[in-house]
């Protein structure tokens, strides 16, 4: 089980200048050893020295000890060691400190010196004790030998230590940089994880607007002319009865299309129900993980959303069946193309046709009974369409009972706009009200 950057260092809990508590033991019990070797081996250096054994002992005590700093001031244990290893001490405060020497985060330089430094004090030491003790007659062997103990005993007590450090400070470094790592990569997943969350909640927010604006679309124009033409059922119901039956069955018509519209886009709003897997991911996946795919999940589930919206919409081929509705419904329209008819990409198709069908609907609303002129133009990198009504023929008639939010007008302009397209709008100096949009085409 790895740990992360924050739990390392929470872990960091030790006295002074110790990371923990456990490292502090350790280097209490090794200066203990430490100070118990020296001030052993003080008895034979006072003996040779011709001072006291107290004296030796209060010596090696202190040097010995010095070895609680290994952490702290590793060139200075090394530098104690090696100034008293003319007197036969401190073995063990040589060896631990080459060891944390090596391992700390020193230059080289520094580390190849002081060690080149034990080195050649052990040897020098090594061979000048050798040389006595076989004049002395203590050692038999040959002159071989001196030379031989002398490197081998210097090269014991140095390289171990020095390439045992190197290799743990190695070893530490990786770790950290691992760590470090390790935390950034979170970080990065979580800072990914929140803007995958971000761009679904705004794709969501985005697909709501534009369900909303389709579904107003499709109601308003439909049930528009529905009241349209129940008011005229209302008004020949007994003189005409053959129109009023005509007038019932459009009504039936219209309705009929309405909810089949809304089936559609409901249906699709429940294909895209549908992204529980994510949430049955294993339990071994990183949790940051797991949400930005789910976020990216949801975000291309409701792309493809929007795309089938778009695509099962109509198209400019309609544009005539749409105002046949609206004559149907006793308003006079007149239709002018220009141009050359072609064909568009779906979604300028059926923004162009809500841009007529919506206009034609406030019409409806606010000029019952004026006549509407529907211009569409066809260029050669762009599609223009223009619908304007007269002022209605008597004040009263202005309004046909038809509640108005306003959303109309701001949906025709956030489809054109979201195509970088123009959009106007407002009345005209005759009192009527026009209707323009430009869409690129290309």
């Amino acid at each position: 089980m790895t740990t992360t950057g924050e739990d390392h260092a929470r872990a960091l809990n030790g006295p002074w200048w110790w990371a923990r508590w456990r490292s502090a033991v350790l280097d209490g019990s090794l200066a203990l050893v430490s100070a118990v070797e020296c001030s052993a081996e003080g008895v034979p250096f006072a003996r040779d020295a011709g001072i006291p054994a107290s004296a030796g002992i209060v010596f090696g005590l202190l040097t010995g000890s010095a070895l609680l700093l290994r952490r702290k001031w590793p060139i200075a244990v090394v530098l104690v060691a090696i100034a008293i290893t003319p007197a036969q001490m401190g073995f063990l405060m040589g060896i631990v400190g080459l060891y944390t020497l090596a391992a700390a985060e020193l230059p080289r330089r520094i580390i190849g010196s002081l060690a080149g430094m034990s080195l050649l004090a052990t040897l020098i030491v090594t061979f000048v004790r050798v040389r006595q003790d076989m004049a002395r007659g203590d050692l038999t062997l040959g002159d071989w030998f001196v030379p031989f103990a002398a490197i081998a005993t210097s090269l014991g007590l140095t390289a171990p230590p020095v390439l045992l450090g190197l290799y743990v400070g190695a070893r530490r470094r990786l770790m950290e940089s691992l760590r470090e790592r390790a935390d950034s990569l979170e970080r990065e997943l979580q800072l990914l994880a929140e803007r995958a969350e971000e761009r679904a909640e705004w794709a969501r927010s985005e697909e709501r607007t534009r369900i909303a604006r389709e579904m107003h679309d499709v109601v308003a124009h439909r049930v528009s002319l529905m009241v349209v033409h129940a008011a005229a059922l209302q008004a020949v119901a007994r003189k005409d009865p053959e129109k009023a039956v005509k007038n019932a069955a459009l009504v039936g018509d219209m309705g009929r299309q309405a909810l089949t519209e809304l089936r559609e886009m409901l249906g699709v709003l429940r294909a895209g129900d549908g992204g529980d897997g994510v949430e049955r991911s294993s339990s071994s996946v990183p949790l940051a993980v797991v949400r930005a795919a789910a976020a990216q999940a949801a975000s291309r589930a409701v792309d493809e959303d929007v795309v089938d919206v778009v695509g099962d919409g109509p198209c400019l081929s309609e544009l005539e069946e749409l105002i046949g509705q609206s004559a149907a419904a006793g308003m006079v329209v007149d239709l002018s193309v220009e141009g050359e008819v072609r064909s568009y990409a779906a979604e300028i198709e059926q923004t162009a046709y809500r841009v007529v069908q919506e206009a034609l609907t406030n019409a409806h609303k606010h000029a019952a009974g004026a006549k509407t002129y529907v211009r569409l133009a066809h260029r050669v990198s762009e599609i223009a369409m223009q619908v304007e009504n007269e002022p209605p023929p008597e004040p009263a008639s202005a309004s046909a009972g038809l509640p108005s939010g306003g959303n109309g007008l701001l949906g025709m302009r956030e489809r054109v706009l979201g195509l970088g397209g123009v959009f106007v709008s407002g009345p005209t100096d005759a009192g009527g009200f026009r209707v323009s949009a430009v869409i690129p085409a290309v």
